[in-house]
């Protein structure tokens, strides 16, 4: 069975780090991991997980910014699109510099194209290229659970007014990519509420499906 915890490191961004693990094996990946946290470490080895891969849906800094902490505390592997790989070590392309925060992140370690998967027990997690947000935004697909970092959110889509964004492209990424996903899908965004392809699809304002 999957197993999904929701841990919010960064509460003035709102951001969702997602914990997800199989209960079977105890194997783990990391979501967005938004900031250093010690009781996330500590809920971590509370539960006996073997934690292999810290997964960067994209490269702002309220997502990354935790990356080198676990990395380090926890011999996780960091996984991102390569489109987005530059935003790690690039503090102006990250916002983290314009935030005030400036980051010290090491490279990725695994650069994930679209249509890749990841395993996790015995659970496979599609990766699913979706840009808009940012070049490289990507999101996990497995079972009837999709994490969709910021690209599709309850009622909302992620923004595109920053560098590299593009209302044309997450609208088609949202479409093409995320609607054609069963109804009753659980999507876990990278801020706020889950929601469900079904519903996204009936009231989502910002992106309709074609007739």
């Amino acid at each position: 069975m999957l197993k999904i915890e929701d841990h919010h490191l960064l509460p003035e961004f709102g951001t969702n780090t997602w914990l997800v693990w199989d209960e079977a094996s105890r194997e783990a990946i990391l979501i967005d991991p938004a900031a250093p946290s010690e009781p996330l470490l500590s809920r971590i080895r509370e539960l006996e997980l073997k934690l292999s891969l810290i997964v960067n849906t994209h490269g702002h800094g309220d997502h990354i910014g935790g990356n080198d902490f676990f990395k380090k505390a926890l011999g996780a592997k960091v996984l991102i699109h390569p489109a987005d790989a530059k935003l790690l070590t690039n503090n102006s392309l990250n916002f983290s510099a314009y935030l005030g925060s400036p980051l010290q992140l090491s490279p990725a370690d695994i650069l994930a194209e679209d249509g890749e998967t990841i395993s996790l027990g015995s659970h496979s997690f599609t990766i699913i290229h979706t840009p808009g947000h940012t070049p490289g935004c990507i999101c996990l697909h497995t079972g009837k659970f999709l994490f969709s970092g910021d690209t599709l959110f309850e009622l909302s889509v992620g923004r595109t007014d920053f560098p590299g964004g593009s209302r044309e492209q997450i609208q088609t990424s949202i479409r093409e990519r995320l609607y054609i996903l069963p109804d009753d899908t659980v999507v876990y965004p990278g801020h706020g509420p889950r929601t469900s392809i079904g519903m996204e699809k009936q009231n989502n304002p910002f992106v309709r499906p074609l007739s």
